[in-house]
């Protein structure tokens, strides 16, 4: 709720401040901003579940990127050099989980000297050049390209159709399973909150953006479905399987969840693995924003995936957190970026701005859970 609150007036502050900000081409750049840091969030609220942290998981995204790239400048087709991109990160997640969890060396010193080896590790992918342009049409379309008109409709209804779906299915599941259900109105209201935002998300981004008439931009970008398949696929991990149950048992009382059973190991080497994965994604759409790639590309991305995770209301000491308050957290963060660069504020105090944001969250985490803890007492 404080970082939902915080979005608001973060957008209603900037609107007034700067004539542009509410524009329908800077609404829509917003979400083209947001996207490679709220996947890269995902990733690391797995992380924080479990009261772990992956600092690597930036240059994770960066090797990725310089792989797609190298892939693409080879003449390997484009969903191949995805598909290599992806599989680093599906690599280096297994080999993070691996040493955590077997060795038992804690995350922040493994992904620490992982942060600090594979910027040596991107270095020797890109070469002497030190940056490769995009040329793929494929992979630029997913930041710089649109669905139409028509298509935008099309995904708002299917979105809506599986929103009620899931949530009717949901309490069915529950009632089967003899398990108390919330009000039939909770879901009613969710399901109009859900409609009414989508509604007024997909009409202003079917607005014309473009001010050469000759060039028309319309349309939702194709990095919004990307992000909100993603985005439904792992809130389905967490909060409809096993696997999910697990990394919040483990997050909340490690060894209470090893004697009940719980392979501890195994949901670690998993976490960090699906961790890895979204960050080797974050780099692909990042690539595909930018429209190049260097050897520096990543390194300071995961401050910012664990500040968007943080300031969405994901807690820093385990057992707490979903997928949705990384999206919020995202969008505050870009927010921020946006509305300051639109007002010609200099990085410094976007990164002042950020910090203090970013220590504000961590604060009300801590004193909620001193708060509980005494509770508890």
């Amino acid at each position: 709720l404080p970082a939902m609150i915080g979005l608001i007036v973060l957008a209603i502050l900037f609107s007034i401040m700067s004539p542009v900000f509410l524009t329908s081409l800077n609404f829509a750049n917003l979400f083209n901003q947001a996207a490679a840091l709220i996947v890269m969030a995902m990733g690391l609220v797995f992380v924080l579940i479990l009261a772990e942290i992956d600092l690597s998981a930036g240059v994770t995204a960066g090797v990725s990127a310089a792989l797609l790239v190298i892939g693409l400048n080879a003449q390997w087709h484009w969903a191949l050099a995805i598909a290599i991109a992806v599989a680093s990160g599906v690599v280096i997640g297994y080999f993070i989980g691996i040493i955590v969890s077997k060795v038992g060396i804690p995350s922040f010193v493994v992904t620490l000297a992982c942060f600090l080896a594979f910027q040596g590790l991107q270095l020797l992918i890109i070469g002497s050049g030190g940056l490769y342009r995009i040329e793929s049409s494929e992979i630029l379309a997913i930041q710089n390209s649109n669905l139409s008109i028509m298509q935008g409709w099309i995904f708002y209804l299917v979105s809506m159709l599986l929103l009620t779906y899931s949530g009717f299915a949901a309490r069915r599941r529950r009632s089967r399973n003899g398990q108390p259900n919330r009000p039939i109105t909770f879901l009613y209201v969710k399901i109009a909150v859900a409609g009414v935002l989508g509604l007024i998300i997909v009409a202003a981004l079917n607005l014309e953006r473009s001010s050469n008439k000759a060039f028309p931009i319309h349309g939702v970008p194709i990095v919004v479905p990307v992000v909100l398949a993603l985005w439904v696929f792992c809130t389905f991990i967490l909060d409809r399987t096993k696997f999910g149950r697990y990394v919040y048992a483990l997050g909340g009382n490690p060894e209470a969840a090893r004697r009940a059973g719980i392979q501890v190991n195994n949901v670690k080497i998993a976490v960090f693995t699906i961790c890895s994965t979204l960050a080797a994604i974050s780099g692909i759409i990042s690539a595909s924003r930018i429209g190049s790639v260097d050897a520096s590309m990543g390194r300071t991305m995961v401050l910012s995936g664990i500040a968007a995770a943080v300031v969405g209301g994901v807690s820093l000491f385990g057992g707490k957190g979903r997928l949705s308050q990384a999206v919020i957290g995202g969008f505050v963060i870009a927010i921020i970026d946006n509305g300051l660069g639109l007002m010609g504020f200099n990085a410094g105090i976007n990164l002042l701005i950020t910090g203090g944001v970013l220590l504000l969250a961590a604060s009300a985490d801590a004193i909620s859970r001193k708060r509980g803890n005494v509770v508890v007492r």
